[in-house]
């Protein structure tokens, strides 16, 4: 299992819910159940969803730029969440 500071900017796959087979970046741990996830798009960094951790299935992927905004308590935009996912989301290893 991984470490809860692990999962800042770690891309993650829905498994199930409305939003399942989208890829997410984690911008938030709420406990070892729970966390705040965002694509940029329909989810947003202003309003992101809390999903459940066993519904998300975790890549070995960090989105180092976003990781380290995040961990520097500094503002993540929408923009740099889409245009990593889109890049990512063409290469598709999960």
């Amino acid at each position: 299992m991984l470490d809860t500071n692990d999962y800042f900017g770690r891309v993650v796959f829905s498994k199930a819910g409305r939003d399942k087979d989208k890829f997410f970046i984690i911008l938030d741990v709420v406990d070892s159940n729970y966390v705040y996830i965002s694509d940029g798009l329909l989810r947003s960094v202003e309003k992101p969803k809390k999903k459940k951790v066993k519904h998300l299935a975790f890549t070995h992927v960090i989105a180092e730029e976003i990781r380290n905004l995040l961990m520097a308590s500094e503002k993540v935009s929408n923009a740099v969440i889409r245009k990593f996912l889109q890049s990512y989301d063409n290469d598709k290893e999960v």
